[in-house]
């Protein structure tokens, strides 16, 4: 089962650009944050045409997640629980049965800029309703798997410039120090577990030749529980596209589950 992440940055201006992906990379399961579009203007046809099962959780012009499946989803759930008031449409979860069932969990965690103040807050109790969250799947002992943009640089070797990102809420210790917090419950983050070496990156900025620099940052990630770390068989990033027209500033990064 190949499970990806991909940050499209607008469902509208990626129409073209996300279904030569899927027709190329034929993931079994992709969750998709920033769709920015409300559930029923999301174009549910481009992907139903190609074979896929989707579920959205949407939001106008901001935010918004969805899961694309070529296998049935059950026991769909949209938002991140422990905050009633909080209406940005940032998490969505589904079951995915291939041979094995494994629980989705999509997320679009907040950028937290800037820091501190009011947005910054909000990020860390976030992470913190999203570890407790963590903490309830481990508990039913099924494959988890949490993707999705964590808005988190994890270490120095995941930003070709890190000495830049000091101040930013997406490297500050504190964001850093949940996402730790989040991992030593017993997760796997799957793309670090098996490529160790620094220089790999996820999001390039639209600014300042970002991309042509190779100045990016690794922020994007799928955290395993201990039955899905078991069934992991490799992941990659889809770097490539990057440089292609009308690109997202993100690209996808996947995994393949013997599931």
């Amino acid at each position: 089962m190949k499970i990806a992440t991909f940050n499209i940055n607008g469902i509208k201006a990626r129409v073209d650009a996300l279904p030569q992906w899927l027709d190329e990379a034929a993931p079994d399961v992709v969750l998709l944050q920033e769709i920015k579009s409300v559930d029923e203007a999301f174009p549910r046809d481009l992907f139903e045409d190609r074979g896929y099962f989707v579920e959205t959780h949407g939001q106008k012009s901001f935010n918004g997640v969805a899961i694309l499946s070529k296998l049935p989803l059950e026991d769909v759930e949209r938002g991140l629980p422990g905050d009633e008031a909080d209406d940005q449409a940032r998490w969505i979860e589904a079951t995915v049965v291939g041979k094995t069932a494994v629980r989705l969990c999509g997320l679009y965690l907040p950028n937290g800029n800037p820091a501190p103040g009011p947005k910054y807050d909000y990020k860390l109790s976030w992470m913190a309703r999203m570890r407790d969250r963590a903490t309830a799947l481990l508990a039913e002992e099924m494959p988890v798997v949490m993707a999705g943009d964590y808005n988190i640089i994890p270490q120095a070797e995941d930003a070709a410039k890190p000495e830049a990102w000091v101040e930013d809420a997406l490297f500050r210790p504190e964001s850093r120090a949940a996402f730790r917090r989040i991992l030593n419950l017993g997760y796997t983050e799957a793309f670090r577990s098996r490529e160790p070496r620094p220089g790999h990156y996820s999001f390039w900025d639209y600014q300042a030749g970002a991309w042509q620099r190779n100045n990016g940052i690794r922020i994007d990630h799928l955290l395993l529980s201990p039955q899905a770390a078991d069934l992991l068989n490799g992941t990659g990033i889809d770097k490539g596209i990057r440089g292609r027209d009308k690109p997202s500033d993100h690209v996808p990064v996947w995994i393949e589950l013997d599931a």
